[in-house]
């Protein structure tokens, strides 16, 4: 692994650079605190520091008390080096954050066993971090469509009203949903069901322009965000989508054999509603007015699409 190594004087730098060498790591070495700070906080900086007590400019108590400031992943091992007789100082060196004291003169197999042990912590702390990742989108993503969930959504949803209430800008919001889904469940089965719902996100996706924003509001709904549009270029986006889902039929053959029609495919048409404002502030806003106009959408259609009027975005 990749080890940065900060001693007080070159000959201790050096046999330490040696002894790490030779145990396979890579070596980034530092003349002083300033630059171990400097090369530890660089894209690619090394997850594992060796510094010593008595650094110039920076010293290594200093230089740990700065990287603990920041708590954002990757976490950096920090590995602290002092003389014999400095107890005081190495306590202080633990509350600065160090992870671990190394007594001079060490030997290479006591540098071995502290390198191990540096490097189980980072494994565990690696996995610590990814299962806290997981945690965190399994809260924030549907698990069917892998799209933002509803609260994620709103809550996405709440801060671009905030901003274009703030900017003065303008925004609209699309609630698209699957037409007759409870037809497609009762004649595939809900496992076909499932699949269209993950098919209609992906097409959705691929329509949608990259800031723009799109979650699943509902069983068969999706909200889509999309800032800085007027109503008309919403429509068009939402014509877009409707002409994604209508042009070509889902294959359903995956999922068995069907006494229907063309058996293994399905054809998907979408009821869109659309608001849009400017200065919107807040969520409801439009959310109220999009749900009506998706009413409206749904009972003129199916494959329909309505605009809430601008007395409704109020």
């Amino acid at each position: 692994m990749k080890v940065l190594v900060a001693q007080e004087d070159d000959s201790s730098r050096i046999a330490l650079e040696a002894a790490l060498a030779k145990l396979g790591h890579e070596v980034v070495a530092a003349r002083d605190g300033l630059e171990a700070l400097h090369e530890l906080r660089v894209a690619g900086a090394p997850r594992l520091a060796i510094l010593d007590r008595k650094l110039t400019a920076w010293d290594g108590v200093a230089v740990c008390r700065e990287i603990r400031k920041n708590t954002a992943p990757p976490y950096t091992y920090l590995l602290l080096t002092s003389t014999e007789g400095e107890d005081g100082e190495l306590t202080e060196g633990i509350k600065a954050g160090a992870d671990d004291v190394l007594m001079k003169p060490f030997t290479a197999a006591e540098l071995a066993v502290r390198l191990q042990l540096a490097q189980r912590v980072l494994k565990l702390q690696d996995e610590a971090e990814k299962a806290q990742a997981a945690i965190g989108y399994q809260t924030t993503h549907d698990p069917l469509t892998g799209l933002a969930n509803r609260a994620a959504t709103l809550d996405t949803l709440h801060r671009g009203a905030a901003r274009a209430g703030r900017e003065g800008s303008r925004m609209a919001i699309l609630l698209v949903e699957v037409d007759r889904f409870k037809e497609i469940n009762e004649i595939y089965g809900m496992v076909a069901g499932d699949a269209v719902l993950r098919e209609t996100a992906r097409r959705i996706r691929s329509i949608i322009r990259p800031y723009d924003s799109v979650g699943r509001y509902a069983s068969e709904e999706f909200l889509i965000i999309v800032p800085g549009s007027d109503a008309q270029s919403a429509r068009g986006q939402a014509e877009r989508l409707r002409a994604a889902l209508s042009s070509e039929s889902m294959d359903l053959s995956q999922w068995g054999k069907f006494a229907t029609g063309d058996a293994n495919k399905v054809n998907v048409t979408l009821s869109v509603g659309i608001a849009a404002g400017e200065k919107v502030k807040e969520s409801a806003t439009l959310l109220r007015p999009v749900e009506a106009a998706l009413a409206r959408a749904k009972q003129a259609g199916p494959n329909r699409l309505e605009i809430a009027a601008e007395t409704e975005i109020r």
